[in-house]
């Protein structure tokens, strides 16, 4: 029998806090043309030009809010979701960053050293985006076929309404859920409209109405504004969350093109105008908590809600290294490679 292996792809940090580890990620990650999907010439203008030489700066101090002793908390949370699926497969688990280390390229080159010819990759985004899910797998199948060819490699699909991956979102905010609060944001990582678009096999349906994302179509396979609300249905039916008592946003949005609406920042400082005092935030999009989640959402989003009059905003952690998601993710995993065994 071929010997198996697991790789799992989270997005990516610094190395650092110093603004040279900055500007070489957001140099990395921006000039993606699956991120930033503008023409070459153009991109590197935006990038190079506007972009660069003010950025990294600025970043540099958020993550320097949010670093552990040990490092990026993405990659420090994301090794320790790889050392507890190792130990539950007792099989060879490396992880990688699609943006600098640890690099997919090193992981493969493990991978390979240590006999591995079946390969199931877990790219650690519950929905489908291409500046995402889709910019890994192009980055993975490039790195095969460059350096480990005899390496056969399958793909775990976005696993947005997957029920155990809703079990533990409910599971870990749960104790969140049980005190008292006004009502649950559930905040996205956004997208530019195009990227919706781009990613529709049919190119007709997304964004063509309003309720696009309601059903079930075959644009909705790639459609990440679709995933997300399935997710969100998925957790308030299992949470019993009422339907007056949760919305959705989305957050991060960067240039003057139109986003995926509403923009969170906008939503947590117009609610409580309408009475909202005690808010909880949850960020669905993300596994392990980050830059995105602890600075945005934690602390800058907090500092908004109560300048606009709210009381409290808690962040309710990602799953991170919860049990209910190790399990989760452990049986994910298995069950491709049940999958590549029976193929």
């Amino acid at each position: 029998m071929k010997k198996k292996g697991v790789l799992l792809v989270n997005l990516g940090s610094p190395d650092s806090t110093s603004v040279s580890d900055v500007r070489r990620y957001l140099r990395q990650f921006l000039m993606d043309g699956r991120v930033l999907d503008a023409p070459y010439p153009v991109r590197f203008f935006v990038v190079y030009c506007l972009i660069l030489p003010t950025r990294p700066k600025e970043s540099a101090e958020a993550y320097e809010k949010v670093w552990l002793p040990e490092g990026s908390p993405l990659v420090v949370m994301s090794e320790k979701q790889t050392a507890a699926l190792k130990q539950g497969l007792d099989l060879p688990v490396e992880l990688a960053m699609r943006y600098q280390n640890p690099s997919i390229e090193s992981a493969v080159e493990k991978l390979s050293e240590q006999g591995v010819e079946e390969l199931v990759v877990v790219p650690l985004f519950p929905h489908y985006a291409m500046s995402s899910y889709e910019s890994a797998v192009v980055e993975v199948d490039r790195v095969l076929a460059k350096s480990a060819s005899q390496i056969e490699a399958v793909y775990v699909p976005p696993f947005y309404d997957d029920v155990e991956f809703i079990d533990s979102l409910v599971a870990s905010a749960s104790d969140s859920l049980a005190g008292d609060y006004d009502h649950l944001l559930f905040s996205f990582h956004g997208l530019p409209e195009r990227h919706l678009r781009l990613s529709d096999p049919t190119g007709e349906h997304c964004l063509s109405c309003e309720d696009c994302c309601s059903g079930d179509h075959p644009a909705h396979k790639t459609c990440y504004r679709a995933q997300c609300y399935k997710t969100v249905e998925a957790f308030v039916e299992k949470a019993g969350v009422p339907k007056d008592k949760y919305s959705v946003a989305f957050q991060s949005r960067l240039g003057r093109d139109p986003w995926l609406k509403p923009y969170t920042d906008k939503v947590v400082a117009g609610l409580p105008e309408k009475g909202v005092k005690k808010l909880l935030v949850m960020c669905p999009a993300f596994v392990a908590d980050c830059l995105e989640t602890i600075e945005e959402i934690g602390m800058r989003a907090k500092e908004d809600f109560v300048e606009a009059g709210g009381e409290e905003l808690t962040l309710i952690p990602c799953v991170n290294d919860h049990p209910r998601w190790l399990s989760a993710l452990e049986g994910l995993t298995r069950r491709h490679l049940d999958g590549v065994a029976d193929a």
